[in-house]
């Protein structure tokens, strides 16, 4: 299985951000660059397993969601996924994929 590392660098700087941690911050607490960090977060730099599981302490994920994006549900998996989807595109698309979801949000069974 082939890995996107600008995906996983995406997740991993979300991660840091959610935790109020700076590049600067989380390279201290791993002992590495800021550098290597800004390289990692870019996917310009693959990720050993040993530091993915040193990032998943410091950072209080799963290397699950790091790798994947799957969290411990499968819920959270979709809705991550699609905030993931939603992330980048333009105003009037997301109206667009609003007016599609919102009938489907509001139908009651």
């Amino acid at each position: 299985m082939a890995y996107d590392y600008s995906v996983i660098g995406k997740r991993i700087r979300k991660a840091r951000e959610d935790k109020g941690l700076t590049q600067e911050a989380l390279a201290e607490r791993l002992d590495v660059s800021n550098a290597y960090i800004s390289k990692i977060e870019r996917g310009r730099t693959p990720i050993n397993l040993d530091r993915l599981s040193e990032l998943c302490v410091v950072l209080e994920e799963t290397p699950e969601y790091l790798l994947s994006g799957a969290n411990s549900s499968a819920q959270d998996f979709l809705r991550n996924e699609i905030m993931e989807m939603l992330e980048g595109c333009p105003p009037e698309k997301i109206r667009l994929i609003s007016k599609v979801i919102r009938p489907i949000i509001e139908y009651k069974d």
